[in-house]
């Protein structure tokens, strides 16, 4: 396994995952968004959580068969044709309607002192994330968006990871080499495919570490790195 002093000889940027590494949802659901619920029962308030958990699930599927990430509107158009709702253009925004992140999202506590301490040392930084293209706004919100470069996000590609140009966008657009950027991610599959790349990369898993990959369980230990 590579040592932490070596890497820190060349390593000059992090690329994070979003999702599990940077912010989480709060009631632990991603999609839809928590307050997709209320909105829906302002409609129609026969609505049984039966149906709602129904209706989720379908999301979910369309969500996984999708090639890339879909358009929410899209998304929303097969929960609410499984709730049998009419999808109207004002139900549709209503919602997607602006909310503050922080109603629906949180950051990890390693995660602003850790991005601060990365900053200071001089740390380059991007996110490489499988989301929608509000990414940056939701981290606007959450007081991170300035820690960040560049981003590279699926439905802006047309790609999710591990397509080479997930990851390939983020360090062409910081002008740097793979070897030069380590990547994070919750998932340890796609650690391996950043690392088949050329990319430095460690899992994040803050209850225990995998072997499958190198990992890390808090933020904090990336410092050691730089």
């Amino acid at each position: 396994m590579t040592t932490s002093s070596s890497l820190s000889s060349h390593l000059r940027a992090v690329l994070f995952d979003s999702g599990g590494v940077l912010m989480r949802p709060i009631g632990g659901r991603w999609n839809p968004r928590a307050d997709f619920e209320e909105n829906v029962l302002a409609c129609d308030p026969s609505i049984t959580p039966d149906r709602f958990a129904d209706a989720i699930a379908a999301g979910d599927r369309f969500m996984s068969h999708s090639a890339g990430t879909p358009d929410y509107d899209d998304y929303h158009r097969v929960l609410l044709g499984r709730l049998g709702l009419l999808p109207t253009p004002e139900l549709l925004a209503q919602l997607r309607h602006d909310v503050h992140p922080s109603v629906v999202l949180e950051l990890f506590p390693d995660v602003f002192n850790t991005l601060t301490e990365l900053k200071r040392r001089g740390v380059r930084m991007a996110v490489v994330s499988d989301a929608w293209p509000n990414l940056p706004d939701l981290h606007e919100g959450l007081g991170i968006r300035d820690y960040f470069e560049v981003y590279a996000i699926s439905a802006e590609l047309g790609c999710e990871k591990p397509d080479p140009r997930m990851y390939h966008h983020a360090s062409t657009e910081l002008g740097l080499q793979p070897s030069e950027c380590l990547f994070v991610d919750d998932l340890p599959d796609l650690v391996s495919a950043a690392m088949a790349l050329g990319y430095e990369g460690r899992a994040l898993y803050r209850t225990a570490p995998t072997e499958q990959v190198p990992s890390i369980t808090s933020l904090t230990e990336l410092l050691e790195l730089f």
